[in-house]
């Protein structure tokens, strides 16, 4: 009763034995299953890069990010976005991060110890956003100041609050806004959904909501203008990977998405 069993062993090492060459010289079928399921994991992303940015760079960034998978195989990024403030403080707290950007100079300087060296990749300036076809007929900073005028505006620790708060009080306007939002992008939603007449948002963000606002312009001369600095975290595990996405940021290919974005050359 053994042997048959003997022989059977036998005969399925030999079989496994003569098909194992077959399968690895790639036949045209069994063969051309196993290299495409080879080729499909070694296309899967060797590196995840967690971007922290200032939340007006979503539209760019999700633009941005796009491009740089494509001309980088192997590298995935993960957008999270938030008022540069809310940035800061996850680095301070030692929140998993390989890069961050911020929206101005001053925010990127709290977390000096934790960055690499800062690359300006892009400025942008503001504009007055208003609801479509500007019924309130809004025409400069002045307007900003009408007692029944509802104005909605960044907070002061945000970057836009600065920067506002700022220009206004170079002209010796008073605003007093209806609410104070953690983010430029909390500030144009006001005003799309009607919840503000007017709010200071950077000229980017009008632009990307030109079918449900209108931006009025701020003549250079009482603007402020914003710098976005970008930078690798040390503490990042992909610290050479980092490292690059920042440098391409600043290359001329992704200036050409930064710029067609309405962002300015840094």
């Amino acid at each position: 009763m053994s042997r048959p069993l003997v022989r059977g062993r036998v005969a399925l090492v030999l079989t496994a034995a003569l098909l194992a060459p077959l399968t690895a010289c790639g036949g045209d079928g069994a063969g051309k299953a196993a290299g495409g399921a080879t080729g499909s994991a070694s296309a899967a992303p060797s590196v995840r890069l967690t971007v922290l940015a200032a939340a007006s760079l979503t539209d760019v960034f999700e633009t941005a990010g796009a491009a740089y998978e494509k001309s980088h195989p192997g590298t995935e990024l993960a957008f999270s976005f938030a008022g540069s403030q809310e940035l800061v403080a996850q680095v301070a707290q030692g929140s998993p991060a390989d890069v961050l950007v911020t929206a101005d100079t001053t925010s990127m300087d709290k977390v000096r110890p934790d960055t690499g060296t800062p690359t300006v990749i892009a400025k942008n300036r503001l504009v007055i956003a208003t609801a479509e076809g500007n019924p309130h007929k809004i025409g400069g900073l002045k307007d900003l100041a009408r007692p029944r005028l509802k104005v909605v505006l960044a907070a002061p620790e945000v970057p836009a609050g600065k920067y506002s708060e700022k220009i206004l009080k170079a002209q010796g306007i008073t605003v007093k806004p209806v609410s104070q939002e953690p983010n430029v992008r909390a500030v144009l939603s006001k005003v799309e959904l009607g919840e503000a007449d007017a709010g200071l948002v950077y000229r980017t963000d009008a632009a990307g909501a030109a079918d449900k606002v209108d931006a009025v312009e701020i003549p250079d001369g009482q603007n402020a203008v914003a710098q976005y600095p970008a930078a690798a975290l040390k503490d990042s595990p992909n610290g050479e990977a980092a490292t690059a996405f920042v440098a391409w940021l600043a290359s001329p290919a992704g200036q050409k998405i930064l710029q067609e974005a309405g962002f300015q050359k840094p």
